[in-house]
């Protein structure tokens, strides 16, 4: 080894340190901007010092480096489009899509590690097992990723789709991509085998993530966040690179400990989530209470009232507040209520949205102060000190029917915003969450409901807000 080679290779392990540490600064709010800057940096320089490395081994062609650059041209030209031009909204379908992405790439590298290497038949263990493992992930990464993304987006129904034979067509590719992985172990030269197993998992991705509801989503897009990092790391045992074992072991191991809290929040097993089959997709009625006598409509001048007389306010966002985009109109009304004398907060409830930590992406967007956005477990024993608690498009996660058994819901932790003074709840109808059942909140004799869309409901509370404290 070179001279260069070495110093290339502390550089791409150096990068590496830098994945872990940004991933930590991550942590926090105050310094997550930093550690993604600092992991983006990082990356910049391994991917620079990769293509010096392979400028001195000097085995790549012209028409090669012509490839290299086109994809780096097209995949940074993407990646600027999409950080430029994708609303926050759609955030969890693009990571999504960054799963897919990251998930097939692995899946090709051991892919065309083993097509192309010189004594693919000589191969041992050490390689084809890691290879193996990463092909079958890979796979079932790219197209369950893509078929959550199309839910996400609407382009295939929210609701569990689940046809006849489903089961036992997912039994029958486990035993097939189980039995192609063996076969590809013993054989590494076999072409079937690799096919068989590329395919295998590419069904079984679809099979797995079809029968998800919606209410499952912020669990599943974290599990195929992880699903690409280990794709990554065995991508790495592949070839031998610790960079990509370092960088997909950080990325599969916090997204299955992410997996895991989602589950917990949603009082869940990630076995039953897999299996699918909870949640019937958020679903609309008439804008209005109905025939419901047990609701109480308010409007935003009541609301107005409650809120500038009040000392507490405890502010509740969930996925309504995303699809209105009214996170600029609610920041300005917060800000309104505090330097009128208000203490303002936000709840956060782990799966709130549409992926995990959605609500608090969002909110930032709209420049709220970080100390405002409170955890579950911390906010919670605030609510029975608010004056009042404005839910703005949640629902399953302020549901008192979790606090009983024999409902969809039971047990799941929810945000205990029936405990506040006065609840106010913004939302365009009576509308089921994702759960399919009726939120009880909304027949709560301290409950008023605020028939609007969320961006023009907060938008006519800041305008009434200021008329009282003008």
């Amino acid at each position: 080894m070179s001279d260069l080679e070495t110093t290339i290779r502390y550089i791409l392990l150096a990068a590496a340190a830098c994945f872990v540490l940004g991933l930590h600064m991550m942590n926090s709010p105050a310094t997550a901007r930093r550690g993604n800057t600092l992991s983006a940096g990082a990356m910049t320089v391994a991917i620079l010092a990769t293509g010096v490395l392979l400028a001195e081994d000097s085995e790549i062609t012209t028409t090669g480096w012509i490839v290299l650059l086109c994809g780096v041209l097209v995949g940074s030209a993407a990646g600027l489009w999409a950080a430029r031009t994708v609303q926050m909204t759609a955030m969890p379908q693009l990571v999504s899509l960054f799963n897919a992405v990251g998930g097939g790439a692995a899946a090709l590298l051991a892919i065309g590690e083993l097509m192309q290497h010189e004594h693919v038949s000589s191969l041992g263990a050490r390689t084809t097992v890691p290879g193996g493992l990463d092909i079958l992930i890979g796979a079932v990464t790219f197209s369950g990723s893509l078929i959550a993304a199309g839910k996400l987006q609407g382009l295939i129904p929210g609701q569990p789709i689940v046809f006849p034979g489903a089961r036992p067509l997912n039994v029958l590719l486990a035993l097939a991509f189980t039995g192609s992985a063996v076969w590809l172990v013993a054989d590494p030269a076999s072409t079937t085998a690799l096919v068989l197993l590329t395919l295998a998992g590419l069904a079984f991705g679809v099979t797995m993530v079809l029968p998800i509801g919606g209410a499952d989503m912020p669990v599943v897009i974290s599990l195929l966040n992880a699903f690409t990092g280990t794709a990554v790391g065995m991508a790495g045992f592949v070839l031998s690179e610790p960079a990509l074992i370092i960088a997909g072991a950080l990325v599969g191991a916090s997204g299955g400990i992410l997996t895991k809290l989602m589950a917990d929040a949603m009082n869940r097993s990630i076995p039953a989530i897999i299996v699918g089959g909870f949640g019937t997709g958020d679903t609309g009625t008439d804008q209005g209470a109905g025939g419901d006598t047990h609701v109480r409509s308010v409007s935003a001048d009541d609301v107005a009232i409650q809120l500038a007389y009040a000392s507490k306010v405890i502010i509740v966002p969930g996925y309504g507040l995303a699809a209105a985009q009214a996170q600029h109109e609610l920041g300005d009304l917060a800000a309104l209520l505090s330097e009128h004398g208000v203490d303002v907060s936000y709840a956060i409830h782990p799966v709130a949205g549409r992926m995990p930590g959605h609500m608090n992406v969002l909110l930032a967007e709209a420049n709220v102060p970080y100390p405002q956005l409170k955890e579950m477990e911390e906010i919670n024993p605030e609510f029975a000190q608010a004056d009042v608690a404005l839910v703005i498009g949640a629902n399953d996660v302020t549901n008192p029917a979790a606090r009983r058994q024999g409902n969809a819901i039971s047990g799941m932790p929810i945000l205990d915003v029936d405990k506040a003074k006065s609840i106010v709840v913004i939302k365009r109808s009576m509308g089921h969450g994702y759960a399919g059942i009726d939120n009880e909140l909304y027949t709560g004799p301290r409950t008023g409901m605020f028939f609007s869309d969320a961006k023009q409901g907060v938008a006519d509370l800041k305008a009434a807000v200021r008329v009282f404290v003008g």
